[in-house]
């Protein structure tokens, strides 16, 4: 009965037998980089179930996609596509330990200028995450033999693969919340969705993520901004007093340290201090040392964005790729309308990041940029133009600038791979058993005597009397993937608290006038804004702005990080474990839930104003008082 049946027959059953190898290479390929190459913390046997079983929903879809489309041609594309999405998701994690976005996508632009990172992150046993290519190409196209000739998958085929990747998923979510609930809405945390739902599946959520994006701005209106600017009025400090207009009518340069960490700072390597000059720099001026960076993919630009705003970065993508569009009242705006010159200089592409756009739309005078550098193959490595000659040369360009004036400066050399010429190398590798923490000691050291030649000429110039010099790191240089060679070098386990704690970056407001002190207030990035401003004298008017200035004595020490953790005075909170700032120890979660809420109240706030572009309606809403709107309502 059954032999005779036509969906029983020898054909259809060679079909499934092909089906069932081709798919099953493609999920050990999968589950393979899932579970050994991304760090996804699998803390249990129900987790690693999940993330076994997780691959499959999204394999029937693209194979199932693919058949439909295009027979047995469509399945075979479908499987390079899709082993080419896993690589690039593969290279881009040991790079930045994340999972590509969609608005990453729109960034290959700088793909051009990372030549010498990519080759670095490229290893040789990559190969063999392609051999299973070739097995499917041979099994579906070449095996000798009658009826693998004759496999010709029908479009129904792939129709229903495609359908039984539905009831998969929803086996595989309901399963995953058995261990996360409300999973789908923890966007902030990429390693955990595609733990619980693979790759590929993250990969189509973000995409659905990123219609609901666009939508945002399409249906936004005036009416939104009003809870924004209560919620900023319902927070706000108290106006500090604290240094207020020590540095009127000064220049100031915002230097950004390329990758500076703090933990560089008084440490040594081989007996020998890795940043001597700026050790002894933060004793003469305001040194901030719970400063942290709060940056995510937009890294650099990140914290541009941060210090022109006092507004969070996206969570995915970069804010000066998705949204350079927007409406701003931002800082370089807001010291040009005070009779400032407003400058930043980096010997880097113009449209890197996309600078040249994103620069108009924060109100920057000028752009001093890789052509205004005049770069020789001498004077140059790795990323482009050696610190030490960007600094004299930037030096001497505003020296002959209109005064006062507002210089943003953004170095290059300690720069991941954090390669150096044999001649700059002024301290010897590190020992541990990362290369590229190994290396970066020796960019830092050459950094750090790069920025003494700058700081010397400067303090000899005839700029000092009238400028502050703001230094500080821009973001992380060594990431998760390093902790066990960081463990080596601090002597000590890198757990989750203390690689918190590695976010911390240096913050050093330094020039005559300003008197030394070290400040242990909890803050970063997005507090620089109002810090400046209230040195400067200038009255912000801006009323949309989530920082607050690290002098004032009595401010809300809350530091928020992209992905929703926090630190204050008294706890760190990290993906809902709670520990004692001062200590680590890990303290009852209950404590640290005011935080975690704040911290998700103020990025959801944010995000509402950028993915929405309100502030195109400050000028309409702003005279709306809570009061007023109360009335009305």
């Amino acid at each position: 009965m059954f032999t005779k049946n036509k969906y029983f027959n020898k054909n259809n059953a060679l079909k499934l037998t092909v089906y069932a190898i081709v798919i099953g290479i493609f999920w050990i390929k999968m589950s393979y980089i899932q579970s050994n190459i991304f760090s996804l913390n699998v803390e249990n046997a129900n987790e690693a179930s999940i993330l076994a079983f997780n691959p499959l929903s999204s394999i029937f879809l693209i194979f199932g996609l693919g058949i439909l489309l295009g027979g047995r041609k469509g399945m075979f594309v479908s499987y390079i596509l899709g082993s080419v999405l896993l690589y690039v998701n593969v290279l881009f994690y040991r790079e930045y330990n994340d999972f590509i976005t969609i608005p990453m996508l729109s960034q290959v632009a700088n793909l051009a200028g990372m030549g010498g990172s990519i080759k670095t992150i490229l290893e040789t046993t990559d190969i063999l995450l392609f051999v299973d290519v070739v097995i499917a190409a041979v099994l579906l196209f070449y095996l000798k033999s009658d009826r693998l000739t004759q496999f010709m998958p029908k479009r129904r085929e792939g129709f229903l693969l495609a359908l039984l990747a539905v009831p998969l998923f929803i086996v595989n979510l309901q399963w995953a919340e058995t261990e996360r609930t409300d999973l789908l809405e923890r966007t902030f945390d990429r390693n955990m969705l595609v733990k619980y739902i693979g790759l590929i599946n993250y990969h189509v959520y973000d995409a659905v993520l990123q219609g609901k994006t666009e939508m945002k701005k399409t249906l936004a209106d005036s009416n939104e901004l009003v809870p924004v600017i209560n919620y900023m009025n319902e927070n706000k400090n108290e106006d500090s007093d604290r240094l207020e207009g020590v540095a009127e009518g000064k220049n100031v340069i915002a230097l950004s340290l390329e990758s500076t960490q703090t933990f560089v700072v008084d440490n040594t390597l081989h007996g020998e201090e890795l940043t001597p000059y700026f050790n002894d720099l933060k004793e003469e001026g305001i040194y901030f040392d719970n400063f942290y960076h709060q940056v995510k993919q937009g890294r650099t630009s990140d914290s541009e964005f941060l210090l022109a705003n006092s507004m969070y970065p996206l969570n995915r993508g970069a804010v000066f790729f998705t949204h350079s569009g927007n409406d701003y009242e931002a800082f370089p705006s807001l010291l040009k309308e005070n009779g400032y010159f407003t400058n930043v200089m980096h010997a880097n592409d113009k449209t890197f990041w996309n600078r040249n756009v994103m620069y108009d739309s924060l109100g920057y005078d000028e752009f001093y940029s890789k052509e205004d550098y005049e770069i020789t193959e001498e004077k140059s490595h790795g990323w482009g133009y050696l610190d030490e000659h960007f600094f004299a040369d930037s030096l001497n360009k505003m020296k002959d600038m209109e005064k006062p004036f507002y210089s943003k400066m953004i170095t290059l050399t300690n720069h991941y791979p954090f390669s150096l010429p044999e001649d700059k190398k002024l301290i010897e590798e590190g020992e541990t058993s990362s290369g590229t923490l190994n290396r970066y000691f020796q960019t830092i050291r050459y950094q750090d005597e790069a920025l003494k030649q700058f700081v010397e000429e400067f303090k000899q110039s005839e700029l000092y009397d009238d400028t502050i010099l703001v230094i500080y790191g821009d973001h992380f240089g060594i990431s998760e993937n390093h902790q066990e060679a960081m463990g080596e070098y601090l002597g000590k386990e890198i757990n989750d608290y203390e690689q918190f704690q590695l976010q911390r970056v240096p913050m050093l407001i330094y020039g005559k006038g300003i008197k030394a002190e070290k400040n242990h207030t909890v803050g970063g990035q997005i507090d620089l804004r109002p810090t400046l401003t209230n040195l400067l004298g200038i009255e912000d008017s801006n009323p949309v702005q989530f920082g607050q200035d690290l002098l004032a004595e009595n401010r809300r020490q809350l530091m928020v990080t992209r992905d929703g953790d926090f630190a204050n005075e008294n706890y760190v909170g990290i993906q809902g474990v709670c520990y004692d700032r001062e200590t680590g120890e890990e303290v009852p979660s209950e404590d640290c839930a005011p935080g975690f809420e704040a911290a998700e109240e103020e990025l959801n706030v944010s995000d509402s104003v950028i993915y929405g572009d309100l502030l195109r309606y400050l000028k309409e809403t702003e005279m709306v008082t809570p009061e007023e709107n109360t009335k009305d309502s």
